[in-house]
């Protein structure tokens, strides 16, 4: 966490393609997810993923260290969390945005 900014760094490899020297956006979109997630989880938010949307506007390349961030943008009814998250290239262009909605859960009922 920096911030109120979740934020981890990758570097996708060969095994990671999708199109020849891209990474797969699959792969990408786990990304985002997982960061998502994770703020929820260091403010102490147990979550599941209810929705997500993801826009491609380039292409990721393999090899290249790239910064995945995410947010939050909304509480709603201290039970649905509204988050944003992209997908950062050297450089400073964003790659790839995401919004999703999480669904608080009781870790117990799991």
């Amino acid at each position: 966490m920096e911030g109120d900014i979740c934020r981890t760094e990758f570097t996708a490899g060969e095994e990671h393609q999708g199109w020849n020297g891209y990474m797969h956006g699959g792969l990408i979109a786990a990304l985002l997810d997982e960061t998502m997630a994770w703020w929820l989880w260091f403010k102490g938010i147990s979550v599941m993923t209810a929705e997500m949307t993801t826009r491609y506007s380039l292409g990721v390349p393999v090899k290249t260290k790239i910064t995945v961030e995410s947010w939050c943008e909304e509480e709603k009814r201290n039970r649905l969390f509204l988050m944003a998250g992209r997908i950062v290239l050297p450089g400073g262009k964003t790659a790839v945005n995401a919004r999703a909605k999480f669904l608080k859960i009781d870790p117990a009922q799991i």
